[in-house]
């Protein structure tokens, strides 16, 4: 149900799309129509996160007819998909590096929801580029600071406060400049199911985001958490990609090849940690749909004294340009 709903959601962004399954649903043609965009409205299945529809608009936004603002209803926090807390943290700055910016690029949520009833709701809204300009990304640079919420919804308050608390214990450790808000929605913002979580970001010296975030099994499903408990793990999530380092963040490493491949005829660095299996798949669909090969440079720990091997990729992109016209 959630890639039916995917499918349609991609229906209502394009122009002319044309979409065909058989019977048992095991086959689907797709012909591509134009990128539309527009002021839209999109009910998600309540099976996978907000976030999965989300990372899918991020890559084809920029390359609108018309800006588009869409509000997405549905699951923003579930185990299973980047939360949109944390794409709003990491996504948006890294497209900002594109030269993807402007006041009307914004993830703003209005209501939280929880798996498995959902009842969240964002608006999603970005601004249309012609080109993308490239990237020299290759310095992360130092942690300066984290910065992170802690949310609960149709539960007591005090559970955000304890995972900040169990969190900061762990974070203290290593940083002074650390704040964590709690964020307790009430009434009909609080979506249909109860549930808390976490989500945190360290930020560098050189504007890497990197994040980590964690949430309550869904209601009914698994062992209670205590929110003591998640705190902890979210804190030593956070440390571990920032141990696995680079100059974006695990979840976001597909977004950012997909933008160095479209930019300009142009040289595009940058610094990533080890890639992760999602991303390795998605550089054989580069491949394959643009022809195009990244130069693969491991870095040793030695080199850089810091984390984990880190992998430096580069390319020259295709020249991609937004051709949609408006006709005034």
């Amino acid at each position: 149900d959630f890639e039916a709903s995917f499918i349609r959601l991609i229906d209502k962004v394009t122009n002319g799309s044309r979409i065909e399954i058989n019977q048992t649903g095991t086959t689907l043609y797709y012909q591509p129509g134009l990128l539309y965009g527009g002021s839209l409205e999109h009910d998600c299945s309540p099976s996978r996160g907000i976030g999965y529809y989300l990372e899918s608009l991020l890559c084809l936004a920029p390359f609108m007819k018309h800006p588009l603002k869409i509000v997405l209803r549905g699951v923003t926090n579930d185990q299973v998909d980047p939360s949109v807390d944390v794409l709003k943290a990491t996504a948006l700055p890294l497209l900002k590096k594109f030269g993807i910016d402007g006041e009307s690029l914004d993830i703003k949520i209005n209501r939280r929801g929880m798996p498995p009833k959902g009842g969240g709701e964002i608006l999603f809204a970005c601004p249309v580029r012609k080109v993308l300009q490239p990237v020299q990304f290759t310095d992360p640079g130092k942690i300066k600071r984290i910065r992170g919420t802690a949310y609960s919804v149709r539960v007591s308050p005090q559970m955000a406060n304890r995972m900040v608390e169990s969190a900061r214990g762990i974070l203290n450790k290593f940083l002074p400049d650390i704040y964590i808000y709690t964020d307790h929605m009430k009434g009909v913002s609080s979506g249909k199911s109860p549930g808390f979580g976490m989500c945190l970001t360290a930020e560098t010296i050189n504007g890497t985001i990197l994040s980590a975030e964690l949430a309550s099994n869904p209601q009914g499903q698994g062992a209670a958490v205590l929110p003591e408990e998640l705190g902890q793990n979210c804190a030593k999530l956070l440390l571990e990609e920032v141990y696995r380092g680079g100059c974006v963040d695990s979840t976001n490493q597909s977004l950012a090849l997909l933008l160095m491949t479209l930019g300009q005829r142009d040289v595009s660095k940058v610094l990533l940690g080890p890639l992760s299996p999602y991303t390795i798949e998605f550089l054989r669909h580069l491949r394959s749909f643009f022809q195009i090969m990244f130069k693969i440079e491991t870095k040793t720990p030695e080199e850089e004294h810091v984390g984990g091997e880190k992998v430096l990729m580069t390319c020259v992109g295709i020249g991609f340009c937004n051709l949609s016209k408006t006709i005034r």
